[in-house]
């Protein structure tokens, strides 16, 4: 698809891409369009959450937003980076997209997500008069945020985690330092001056930082003798979100900025326990502790303060949520999987979901409260998750497993996974596709 200039309205080319129109909620206020901050850490399920009752971070930046708008309780991304954050861009699940797994193994063997097929929400968002920008991480998705809508970029050029370098990307050119710098700072300072740049209209700053993901390496406030880095980099990730708000509200844009923080996938390696207990799975798992995220929203003036919600969310919400805030269309040529959740960031009931859908390569489950169907008909007891994910017997009696399968095998069938696009499982994975990242944690159903 030929890339859509920011100002620019729907063309016959663009086939049904978009229609402008502001929302009634929109027109009665008679303001300008919010602006939206995404904050994406990497490697970030609840347990690394004070607010989500981690025993051992502290994260008071993030409890703070938390404590000042929306907490959900319920949300799931897909295990891996580049999964989720292709569900995010293009508001479709990976049977659709092609987007099954990381960009690096897609290229080896496997169909990837491809921008031209796509109406992402960075092009959709600039028919709507936004200013785009994205600062951090990127590669796992494929191609270049300029291909993805985005009007200014700066991200990694190398594999892996992006913190001690010489070198990254800005707007396409590769930048090199005589020295090394941290990256997420650099990352932070670019994504700042975009705002304060563009901060007299509306803008969409998506910020995906690269904390916690490995390596795990000092911060520059870490002291000479410190003997947890790993604490280290959660506390430098709390304080990123809190300079984030801080600035926009020293700009004085805290009424008119909605500021949403999410995790990319669960924790990998190690734990931070909740009520004592270990969350099933870890990232790279097709369990809670590899799909159970963060995800905390807060407008100042607009969000109810300190509310928990448990409105089941999955990554492909994002997209409708950000094109009604900024009141465009999402186009009527491709189908999206999204469920706007909007209506709950200004206090309303809204529409929230029944169910939602995690996949990763050949592997997918559907999920509502109480159970969880995956992709080998296997259902699981979800009543204490995200700790226990019990397998229920193939033959049992007990009706209301029997009626929850009922209903999670329609959405399936609806669905119908195994006839979209599909892919080699995860170089290094069983034969099931379920793989703990390096030294994360791997347990049975129980």
């Amino acid at each position: 698809m030929q890339e859509i200039t920011r100002r620019s309205f729907v063309s016959a080319a663009a086939a049904g891409a978009a229609a402008l129109a502001a929302p009634a909620w929109l027109q009665a206020a008679g303001s300008r369009k919010p602006n939206i901050i995404f904050l994406l850490s990497d490697d970030v399920g609840i347990d690394l959450m004070g607010c989500y009752g981690s025993d051992r971070f502290k994260t008071p930046n993030i409890d703070a937003l938390a404590k000042g708008g929306i907490r959900f309780e319920t949300c799931h991304s897909a295990p891996l980076c580049g999964p989720t954050r292709c569900e995010f861009l293009t508001g479709r699940y990976a049977f659709r997209t092609g987007g099954l797994m990381n960009q690096s193994w897609s290229a080896a063997g496997g169909q990837g997500a491809k921008s031209s097929d796509e109406v992402s929400i960075a092009k959709l968002l600039k028919q709507a008069g936004y200013a785009t920008c994205l600062s951090g991480k990127h590669r796992q998705v494929g191609e270049t945020p300029g291909d993805w809508g985005f009007d200014e970029w700066l991200t990694d050029p190398t594999a892996g985690g992006w913190f001690w370098q010489k070198t990254y990307t800005k707007n396409g050119q590769l930048i090199e330092n005589d020295k090394e710098v941290y990256c997420p700072d650099v990352a932070h300072e670019f994504a700042m001056d975009f705002v304060k740049r563009h901060s007299k209209e509306p803008f969409f700053l998506y910020y995906p930082t690269h904390l916690v993901h490995g390596p795990i390496l000092r911060t520059p406030d870490s002291a000479a003798d410190s003997k947890d880095l790993y604490a280290d980099n959660v506390a430098y990730l709390d304080k990123s979100v809190g300079k984030v708000v801080a600035e926009i509200e020293r700009l004085g844009l805290s009424k008119n900025t909605v500021i949403v923080f999410a995790g990319d996938n669960g924790t990998a390696g190690q734990s931070g326990n909740i009520g004592g207990r270990q969350i099933n799975g870890a990232k790279g798992s097709m369990w809670e502790g590899g799909t159970r995220v963060p995800l905390i929203a807060s407008w100042k003036g607009t969000t109810p303060r300190g509310k928990v919600l448990k409105d089941m969310v999955d990554f492909s919400d994002f997209h409708a949520t950000f094109a009604e805030l900024a009141g465009v269309k999402q186009p009527a040529n491709l189908t999206f999987d999204g469920r706007s959740f909007a209506p709950q960031l200004r206090g309303r009931k809204g529409n929230p979901r029944e169910w939602i859908y995690v996949q990763l390569g050949r592997n997918w489950y559907v999920k509502e409260p109480g159970w969880k169907l995956n992709q080998g008909g296997e259902l699981f007891d979800m009543k204490d998750a995200p700790f226990v994910e019990k397998l229920v017997p193939a033959g049992t009696e007990d009706a209301s497993a029997a009626a929850g399968r009922k209903r999670l095998q329609a959405v399936l069938d609806k669905l119908n996974p195994a006839g979209g696009k599909t892919e080699a499982v995860q170089p290094g994975a069983g034969k099931d596709g379920k793989k703990a990242g390096k030294g994360g944690r791997k347990k049975k159903a129980q």
